[in-house]
């Protein structure tokens, strides 16, 4: 868990003792070095599919964190590439890493409240990887309420997620005793650090898109081992 570059555990207990925002600001500069970056080998296979789906006019990379997704979604985006986060640490990072990305396409960042995002239905194509243990259960209807906004119809919103993991599995007790810390950690302390694992989690997730105008295809990404489970969401904006 520890990369040479990585934070140290005392950097990680402060960032987790912080706001989340506050704790992404300082947890960005190592962030690509922890074990919270979704792998390069994910962001690559969606971008397979991306190829057969697009080319796309301009892209969204919602809680873009250091901007690896935008790397990958610039080279099927033809004009814009935006990244929105609430974090400025992690969009100085993002603007660093994404510079030499390849492609064509203006790379626009934004430090916004993904829930209120500052756009109109300006993009074909969103995407979002890791960051949905950010949103609370309670906000996810309206965070897919704003993506169905932002996006123009027969827009896309791609990205990856799971069935909840069998009882028996270690994922799934890592990811309850996680929680459970977290839930104590915002109960002691204010302000609250809001990240869980086991959310936004199919089936209900596709039951949820189609509520608010999503047509849903889920795909098998084809990965064994750890990763078997993941699976590729493209939901379809309604055109009305």
């Amino acid at each position: 868990m520890f990369h040479p570059k990585g934070p140290t555990f005392w950097e990680l207990a402060v960032q987790a003792l912080s706001s989340t925002q506050r704790g992404y600001d300082l947890l960005a500069p190592k962030f690509d070095y922890t074990p919270f970056r979704t792998p390069q080998g994910l962001l690559d296979a969606v971008g397979e599919h991306l190829a057969a789906l697009g080319p796309f006019d301009a892209g969204l990379d919602i809680c873009c964190g250091t901007g690896a997704a935008m790397a990958v979604i610039r080279r099927h985006c033809r004009r814009l590439v935006a990244g929105i986060d609430f974090s400025q640490g992690m969009l100085e990072v993002a603007r660093q890493h994404t510079a030499d990305a390849p492609g064509e396409a203006r790379l626009e960042f934004v430090r916004g409240d993904v829930l209120a995002m500052p756009f109109t239905a300006a993009f074909d194509l969103a995407v979002s990887f890791g960051a949905f243990g950010h949103i609370l259960p309670r906000d996810e209807p309206r965070f897919v309420a704003e993506i169905a906004r932002v996006l123009k119809p027969d827009g896309r919103f791609v990205f990856i997620t799971t069935h909840m993991p069998p009882l028996w599995s270690p994922h799934y007790w890592f990811s309850r005793l996680f929680n459970a810390a977290m839930h104590a950690r915002n109960f002691i302390k204010k302000p609250e650090f809001i990240m869980y694992y086991l959310t936004f989690l199919l089936p209900e997730v596709e039951t949820l898109l189609r509520q608010h105008g999503f047509a849903v295809e889920v795909r098998d990404m084809g990965f064994k081992g750890m990763w078997s489970l993941a699976r590729l969401v493209i939901a379809t904006r309604g055109a009305s």
